[in-house]
């Protein structure tokens, strides 16, 4: 199911002396299965944009379809819409609310019409999938860690068993070793469950081992919008807007510079050893 953004605008307090225009003339495709970071500062509209996927916000100008409807239209399902497409916010306790984890998880299929048996099966199986043990299932959502609280939000949109899952600086406040475990949760339940996945972050570090595409956004506009190696090609243009390029790509940059004949579109650390070790043998 695609979304499609057509000149997309949106303007905060429109008509006061405090306008600020957050999106700028977007216009977009995200397809099925996809996996897609969303770069930018802070300030950049990429949040905004966000909360327009599943008309928690609705364009001052412009029109988005998911799987070829307006959700625009008066007589729209907007709920129906965000059972489709699921929002995870950059802090977990804005979606926590039940007294104990299970409870939390269960609300969504229950509130979509699912029978007691089958909302609880299936806000079990979304906990399983994103690795909450079971002496977690009945404490409170609130009395978990930072990296956990991430996890039961997760679980809490899986079951709704989105088709599109979109995920706000998931990795915000976490430690290196909390945010590659987020991530890796994340990219498993890409693999496994085939959805497309959107995943909002200012850090080009932390979607660079992941995605398959990046939509770089700077003052409410679409900057770059490619794959990682192509984006990356362009890190002196990423600074120029206050952002980096990962490491790897600085290192091998430099290692060029040396007359070392390295790929510098490699994104990964595996691609840059076996690049550089090429480089070495020849």
């Amino acid at each position: 199911m695609s979304i499609i953004l057509d000149h997309v605008r949106y303007t905060y307090e429109s008509g006061t002396t405090h306008r600020s225009d957050a999106l700028k003339d977007i216009s977009l495709k995200i397809d099925d299965g996809e996996f897609i970071g969303l770069i930018g500062h802070t300030g950049s509209g990429k949040s905004t944009l966000v909360q327009h996927l599943n008309g928690l916000l609705m364009p001052t100008s412009g029109s988005i379809y998911f799987d070829g409807k307006d959700i625009s239209d008066s007589d729209y399902d907007k709920k129906e819409l965000r059972r489709h497409v699921g929002l995870v916010f950059q802090y977990p306790e804005h979606q926590l609310f039940e007294s104990d984890v299970f409870s939390d998880v269960v609300f969504g299929p229950r509130n979509m019409g699912l029978d007691k048996k089958a909302a609880e099966l299936t806000a079990y199986k979304a906990l399983e999938s994103v690795g909450i043990p079971h002496d977690l299932f009945y404490v409170s959502p609130f009395d978990l860690s930072g990296g956990q609280k991430r996890r039961v939000a997760i679980a809490g949109v899986l079951a709704m068993n989105p088709d599109v899952l979109v995920l706000d600086e998931p990795t915000a406040g976490l430690d290196p070793a909390g945010r590659d475990e987020i991530l890796s949760l994340i990219k498993k339940l890409h693999d496994e469950k085939k959805i497309t996945v959107i995943l909002v972050s200012h850090s080009m570090e932390d979607v660079a081992n992941y995605v398959g595409r990046i939509i770089v956004m700077n003052d409410g506009m679409i900057f770059l919008d490619d794959t990682p190696k192509n984006v990356f090609a362009h890190y002196t243009e990423l600074e120029d807007i206050g952002l980096s390029a990962p490491a790897v790509t600085y290192i091998m940059a430099a290692l060029k510079k040396k007359g070392l004949n390295v790929d510098t579109g490699a994104t990964t650390i595996d691609e840059a050893l076996y690049s550089i070790l090429g480089a070495l043998r020849r």
